[in-house]
């Protein structure tokens, strides 16, 4: 069986539960940026946790399918049509030979998941399929999808069932306004007091630049860093470092201005101040924050983080649970 894109969308890409093991050697995790709505796709048709899928980015392509076959659709609020007819999200569905899937506007999120029975049977690449865009591989030719690709699916070991449907209560919220829980980093304390208040007092509005390397935000005062005279190796600017590496989820403010968190094709490391950690657990909040959504930044200790992770685990063990 096999999946052509007729239309692409905006940035449509194959991604699977990433490709860890290798950020020492400047090679990122990619993989689902909402990892959540990720596996609920792939629980919904029956796939392994990582096998691949579709990640939709802000516009959702058009597929037409040439075999019978099992999907969902996690994520952002975007209505899925067959042959233009509307069918659920969260919910397993099934399309027949030569049906096309197409979606309107996404009203809320900004990334959307399409599972497939079988999953995405692109090679796999360092033991992931997931495309990784600054390395070009992984997923198909390691670059966002176009018109007139063709993916293979794989086989399934087990007929996907029809109907299945994520309970309301364990489906992840999506909202326009945010709070991101910071756990903060080595050199939280280059800055001034001031600006320690302001971080986390003020809220940041997403900016266009934001993407899989990085969210960019805007809207908060700028913040003021200790004056100090730079070591040998770094630049002449507060917020420059001799080259250090960035932990998944860093936060760095060049200049003072914009700040910047790191996400899952981010480099692994630079000559910016990591100021914080956004903690694992809200990683996926920022997935589906369309331009110009708000954040606060909320400062946690390690105990706090630790206790938001295991509630996570715990919460997907229900969804799981209620799939499987």
């Amino acid at each position: 069986m096999a999946i052509e894109l007729l239309k692409p969308g905006l940035a449509t890409t194959v991604q699977d539960a990433g490709r860890p093991g290798y950020y020492h050697l400047g090679i990122p995790l990619s993989g689902a940026m909402d990892q959540e709505c990720f596996l609920q796709a792939n629980w919904l048709v029956g796939n392994p946790d990582n096998a691949a899928v579709l990640e939709c980015t802000l516009m959702a392509p058009e597929l037409r399918f040439d075999a019978d076959a099992v999907l969902a659709v996690t994520g952002a609020q975007a209505t899925p049509k067959l042959n233009g007819i509307e069918v659920a999200r969260n919910t397993s569905f099934a399309v027949k030979a030569g049906d096309r899937l197409s979606f309107d506007f996404f009203k809320l999120g900004a990334r959307l998941y399409i599972a497939v029975a079988g999953g995405i049977d692109v090679p796999v690449v360092l033991g992931s399929r997931s495309t990784y865009g600054l390395g070009a591989f992984g997923g198909l030719q390691g670059r966002k999808l176009q018109a007139g690709d063709v993916l293979p699916v794989g086989q399934t070991t087990a007929p996907a069932t029809v109907g299945k449907t994520l309970p309301d209560a364990l489906r992840t919220p999506l909202a326009k306004e945010v709070q991101l829980r910071v756990l903060p980093g080595l050199y939280f304390h280059r800055l001034q007091v001031e600006s320690v208040q302001s971080f986390f007092a003020d809220t940041w509005r997403v900016a266009p630049e934001a993407d899989r390397i990085g969210y960019r935000y805007k809207g908060g005062t700028p913040l003021k860093f200790h004056e100090r005279t730079p070591p040998f190796g770094a630049g002449s600017d507060p917020s420059n470092i001799v080259d250090a590496g960035y932990p998944y989820g860093s936060i760095q403010v060049p200049a003072g201005r914009e700040p910047i968190i790191l996400h899952r094709d981010a480099v692994s490391g630079g000559g910016y101040a990591m100021l914080g950690t956004v903690i694992s657990a809200d990683m996926d909040l920022i997935a589906q924050m369309q331009p110009n959504h708000s954040a606060r930044f909320v400062q946690v200790d390690m105990a706090q983080a630790l206790a938001a992770r295991a509630e996570r685990r715990t919460r997907l063990a229900h969804q799981r649970q209620a799939l499987i």
